[in-house]
């Protein structure tokens, strides 16, 4: 797994972790569910990653209180059968250091937070991210996006006469897939804008307030 993608997957666990403590497979199911850009986790990644935070003193690991293992019964009874065959899960929470190291994580915005991975990533916890810290990814974002966009007229323009109608089609598909991001990026970054307008006055009486009591 590259460097990015380890950091990319180092924010997703802290992140998810900040909301509950999990146990590893709940862990991996909601990487599935929550952040599409996971979908090919597998536990030869997640572990390794699980295993360098838990060294880091990130996060820690404690046992499922159901789960846990109970005082030993006599060999052959029944008890002993069925307390064999529980397996201890291990949960998996957030400690004080990987409370500080997701904030330093949620308040990165540059270039690797505009790329694919980066960017699902990082907007999947849009809600614990300062305002100037999302303004900035989402534009990078559309700056990355509207690269991207000329990239591909270009290759079309250049390619046109030499590819058949599916290339085309595929071409055009692409081009357009782009231009509906930059479009919803648009959007994003105007409400941002608004928010923040519609903030500062609430700050200044505030600050005028301050001064007329005082």
């Amino acid at each position: 797994m590259g460097r990015n993608r380890s950091g990319v997957l180092e924010l997703a666990v802290l992140g998810l972790l900040h909301g509950t403590p999990m146990h590893g497979y709940e862990l991996r199911k909601r990487l599935y569910t929550v952040l599409g850009a996971f979908r090919a986790l597998s536990y030869g990644s997640l572990y390794p990653c699980l295993h360098e935070l838990l060294a880091a003193g990130l996060i820690a690991e404690e046992h499922d209180e159901a789960e846990a293992p109970e005082p030993p019964a006599r060999a052959g009874t029944a008890a002993a059968k069925a307390r064999a065959g529980r397996r201890s899960l291990k949960v998996y929470r957030l400690t004080a250091d990987g409370k500080e190291r997701l904030q330093e994580l949620l308040a990165e915005g540059g270039p690797a937070t505009w790329e694919d991975d980066g960017f699902g990533v990082h907007f999947a916890f849009f809600g614990l991210t300062r305002a100037d810290v999302r303004l900035r990814i989402l534009e990078g974002r559309r700056s990355r996006l509207e690269e991207r966009m000329e990239a591909i007229r270009a290759a079309f323009t250049r390619t046109r006469e030499r590819v058949d109608r599916y290339t085309e089609e595929l071409h055009r598909h692409g081009l357009e897939s782009v231009e509906r991001e930059v479009r919803w990026l648009n959007e994003l970054i105007a409400s941002e804008r608004q928010a923040g307008q519609s903030a500062e006055p609430s700050a200044a009486d505030g600050n005028i307030s301050d001064k007329e009591s005082s």
